[in-house]
């Protein structure tokens, strides 16, 4: 019996392995609905995967990051991304680069990115930058004063913002562990969808008056990126 017993406990500790080391791919977009229809199929996780041999220097490269963004809008702020999009050359490498420009006073508001964690450096001004812990957490705000060479991590999945608490411009570069970490901004998304979050729901959540809530649902929220 002590035989039956080992070869069980190993099994399991076997089949218990085999389940911790399988794991579905990250998704790279929002979502991906299967579909049984090639005809219909018009993308997958990430991007089609050109012949090598018909890859040349130009799809691993990309310029203008010395451009500074136009940061006149309301939130003061211009996000100029270098991911799949613009090198092809990233599609499955993991990684993208962002420039953030700040005006004076200008912030990049409260976001997060669903598939991917964020290191920023800041190279000119001062920045004022935080992040949020989960409700697991207790909501726990990370916050500190970043000056020109400091370097910040924002994980990935948490709101997190900067803002130049300084009367002239800033400017952040950001590494992000994704090709495509994609960008939810809190406002815009719960403020701003498209068609509009029932006005009670909101309401209730945020602890508001109605009209408090339908005149923040007919604001313009901007789109820094």
């Amino acid at each position: 019996m002590k035989g039956v017993h080992f070869l069980l406990i190993a099994a399991v500790l076997a089949l218990a392995t085999s389940i911790a080391s399988a794991y579905d791919p990250s998704p790279l977009q929002d979502f991906c609905v299967a579909t049984d229809d090639p005809n219909k199929a018009f993308f997958v996780n990430g991007k089609f995967c050109k012949d090598p041999k018909h890859v040349k220097a130009k799809d691993f490269f990309t310029s203008g990051l010395n451009i500074a963004g136009n940061t006149s809008n309301p939130v003061g702020s211009a996000v100029t991304t270098v991911n799949v999009d613009k090198i092809r050359g990233l599609n499955t490498l993991g990684i993208s680069l962002v420039r953030i420009d700040y005006a004076p006073y200008g912030e990049n508001p409260p976001h997060i990115h669903p598939r991917g964690s964020e290191i920023l450096v800041v190279v000119e001004g001062t920045l004022h930058v935080g992040f949020v812990s989960s409700n697991q957490d207790g909501n726990r705000l990370f916050t500190k004063v970043l000056n020109k060479g400091d370097v910040f991590v924002f994980p990935i999945g948490l709101i997190h913002f900067q803002f130049n608490p300084e009367h002239k411009p800033a400017v952040a570069f950001a590494g992000l562990s994704s090709q495509n970490a994609g960008v939810i901004t809190i406002a815009n998304s719960v403020f701003g969808s498209n068609p509009s979050i029932k006005a009670d729901v909101l309401t209730r959540a945020f602890q508001l008056d109605k009209n408090v809530v339908k005149y923040l649902q007919k604001q313009f929220w901007y789109d820094n990126n």
